[in-house]
Parts: structure tokens; C-alpha cells; sequence
């Protein structure tokens, strides 16, 4: 991913939108296939845990998944989150409404890292309860999950899990910054004005940036 020094987000940007954007791509490029294996998937991040100071995920996988035989040949893996993204007209993006190039606002984060494959069933239970805990809501009378219990020892046959150990972080938010300061705010009043999906948001990631670099 091509980030430019104008587009490159800091330690809290991108955690704070890993904190709220709890779904992405998990992509395995090992094993022999053509091409790489990319599963949408809900994953929790733990951002003190891991070996490598970036933190941790965890998610899990369908037995029959074809990402295990890639991550059995290659275990390094990364997690793809995108967010925010709006179209920027072309009339905005250029001081020359006839012939603007449009573009694209967007965050985009790679957690790059080692994988850990979880098969032993009080440890795989162990991650489940913790995405549970993540993701339930907090009057939710789901009981942690357990191998011994036998709905849950039967459904944890049908399943693997995945620890993601974060070595390396990518992260984008391309939103004007190598516009002139002027520029950018007329083109967040272009956002406010036309208020369609991803327009705050990117509105206000565009306006903190601007603030933060002045």
C-alpha cells in the first residue's frame, strides 16, 4: 500500500478506528493456490496483548476454510480494515472544474503479523469466550464457552482458531492532506453539504488532520 508522508496515520489515528471497526479481510498468501485466500471475518483486537508490542487478534475459521492450508504453508497473514471512504468530485478536488481529476478519501489499515493456529479445545474456547465477550452485549446470557459442555464441544469440532500476532502496522488516511489548507476546507463544506454515506465521517477525519498540521 502506497502511503505518502501527508496520508501517513499515527499510533492513536489508526487504533482508534481498529477500535471501532471490529470486521475486515483476513488474507493468507501461503500454500499453493493461484491466488491469495481473503476471508471477511468479525475479529477482536487486544491492543496490550501480543509478543511484538502491536497487540493481538484473534479470530476463527470453519474447519473446511481454505485459508489453513495456506497458513500451514506460510503463517505470516495480515488483516485488512477499511473505513470512511467517500468519492470526491472532481469539481472539488481541482481548482479547474473542467478538467478535475477526482479521488478518494479512505482509511485503509494492515495488521501484518505472525499466525498461531488453535486447535487444543479448552484454548480454543478460551478465544471464543474472549470474542463473545467482545462482541455480546452486556446483558447478553450467552454463557462463556466451554469443551465441556456438549453443544459447545460439538460446535468446536467444526472449527479452528486463528492469533494473529501484530509485528507491523500499515496505516492510510488519505484525506487532501497535500491540498493547501484553504482547499481542504472548502472541499469539507462540499461533504457537509452533499451529507451521503461516509461523508461526516471522512468530513471529520479530513478537518482533525488539517488541525493537527497546522
Amino acid at each position: 500500500m502506497l502511503i505518502h508522508p501527508w496520508d501517513r496515520a499515527d499510533d492513536d489515528a489508526w487504533r482508534a478506528v481498529v477500535a471501532q471497526h471490529d470486521f475486515g479481510d483476513f488474507v493468507a498468501g501461503g500454500g499453493a493456490q493461484d491466488y491469495p485466500i481473503v476471508v471477511p471475518t468479525h475479529f477482536d483486537y487486544l491492543p496490550e496483548s501480543g509478543d511484538h508490542g502491536q497487540g493481538l487478534v484473534l479470530t476463527h475459521f470453519a474447519k473446511p476454510n481454505p485459508v489453513w492450508a495456506a497458513l500451514e504453508s506460510n503463517p505470516h497473514a495480515l488483516l485488512v480494515i477499511n473505513a470512511d471512504w467517500v468519492y470526491v468530485e472532481a469539481e472539488w478536488n481541482s481548482r479547474d472544474p473542467e478538467h478535475g481529476v477526482p479521488t478518494s478519501y479512505y482509511t485503509s489499515i494492515q495488521l501484518r503479523g505472525r499466525t498461531e493456529i488453535v486447535d487444543e479445545p479448552e484454548e480454543l474456547a478460551d478465544l471464543l469466550s474472549a470474542q463473545l465477550t467482545h462482541f455480546e452485549p452486556a446483558d447478553s446470557r450467552r454463557l462463556p464457552v466451554s469443551a465441556a459442555f456438549e453443544s459447545d464441544r460439538r460446535q468446536l469440532k467444526a472449527i479452528r482458531g486463528v492469533r494473529l500476532h501484530v509485528e507491523e502496522v500499515l496505516a492510510k488516511q488519505k484525506y487532501g492532506g497535500n491540498k493547501p489548507p484553504d482547499h481542504r476546507r472548502e472541499i469539507a463544506d462540499h461533504l457537509e453539504r452533499r451529507s451521503g454515506p461516509g461523508d461526516s465521517a471522512a468530513r471529520r477525519h479530513l478537518l482533525r488532520r488539517l488541525d493537527e498540521s497546522w
